[in-house]
């Protein structure tokens, strides 16, 4: 387990996941605003590529792509991120948390509790400032950031390529 929060347990993806990460990322709904170049999984053979990939990006024990599993459950509703940016354009690490969830998993608050308990890890483990990245018509998620605290940056195109809205919170002082 990496984190746990009142309803959720926050863990490595397992080889058990493969179903569920595969219906997750196949869906355009969730692809549509994922990455530079939204794309969704055609098969289990890609989903099993992007497991591995998730797994080597959660290397650094402070950071990864986790499994948000529901508590009452046991479902997985998606995936929360606390991750540095790819291609940073500047000499310090700018770390990003996001939030990944399957559609039935929409509407119940998972996103926040599991932003939030990411961004708690984060600046336990000492980061300063935690950044979000929206797609500029993802209202949905631009609510999770402004449920969180997070300050609006505008429009960015900075750390993707494309034009993002950004966000960014601050480690809460004592």
């Amino acid at each position: 387990m990496v984190f746990e929060t009142e309803r959720l347990i926050v863990r490595q993806w397992a080889a058990g996941d493969l179903d569920r990460l595969f219906d997750i990322y196949s869906r355009w709904e969730v692809a549509r605003r994922l990455g530079a170049v939204p794309q969704v999984l055609e098969s289990r053979e890609e989903a099993a590529g992007r497991l591995e990939r998730i797994r080597q990006r959660s290397a650094d024990p402070r950071y990864g792509m986790w499994a948000v599993e529901i508590k009452e459950t046991g479902v997985v509703a998606g995936s929360v991120l606390l991750v540095p940016f790819p291609d940073q354009p500047g000499p310090e690490e700018e770390v990003e948390v996001g939030w990944h969830l399957h559609p039935d998993s929409w509407g119940h608050g998972y996103a926040t509790e599991a932003a939030r308990g990411a961004l708690a890890k984060g600046f336990g483990e000492g980061l300063t400032v935690i950044h979000a990245v929206t797609y500029p018509d993802n209202g949905p998620s631009q609510a999770v950031c402004a449920r969180l605290g997070m300050q609006p940056l505008g429009l960015t195109d900075r750390w993707y390529g494309r034009p993002l809205t950004a966000y960014r919170l601050e480690r809460p002082t004592a």
